[in-house]
């Protein structure tokens, strides 16, 4: 049985080596590598419904009640973006880097959080009906309050969303 020190020591340093994969990552060469680069941008109510966005950077952009049903948003930087409202259902935001996002009363029914990165983000009021978290890195206090609600299984990966928070009872 692994003590509560060690998995705070874990955490930690999961963590800390995430944030030098971020620094690394997050150059302005790297931004401007990218293809699809929405750093700060405005774009409320945006149609972005079946896009490819893998990798694209979404920080501090406001999207809020955009549509990204069925879009890949894999491995995508979202750090402290706004999206609010927003639809996400179905979309694939696996080994996303969402730190500090407002998702409050997004729609992320069937979407994948698979790995993703997502301290500090807040998901209140959010649909997570059918959502996979597995493996995905959230602060001991959201992943409480998305226990609190979450049902279903997963269209796309069998996984029942509880399981995949490691919900208890």
């Amino acid at each position: 049985m692994v003590s509560v020190a060690a998995q705070f020591v874990r955490r930690v340093g999961m963590v800390f080596l995430l944030a030098i994969a971020v620094i690394i990552l997050v150059t302005p060469e790297a931004i401007a590598a990218s293809k699809l680069n929405y750093t700060y941008s405005e774009l409320p109510n945006h149609d972005f419904a079946h896009e490819n966005l893998q990798a694209a950077s979404f920080a501090r952009a406001d999207v809020r009640g955009s549509d990204f049903t069925g879009s890949d948003l894999s491995r995508a930087i979202l750090t402290e973006g706004k999206f609010m409202e927003a639809n996400l259902t179905e979309a694939n935001l696996s080994e996303a880097f969402m730190d500090q996002v407002n998702m409050e009363g997004a729609n992320l029914t069937n979407a994948l959080f698979v790995d993703a990165v997502a301290p500090g983000t807040n998901f209140a009021e959010a649909i997570i009906d059918g959502a996979d978290f597995s493996g995905a890195l959230l602060d001991r206090y959201q992943l409480s309050e998305l226990c609190k609600r979450a049902s279903g299984t997963n269209t796309i990966t069998g996984t029942d969303t509880r399981y995949s928070l490691n919900c208890k009872d």
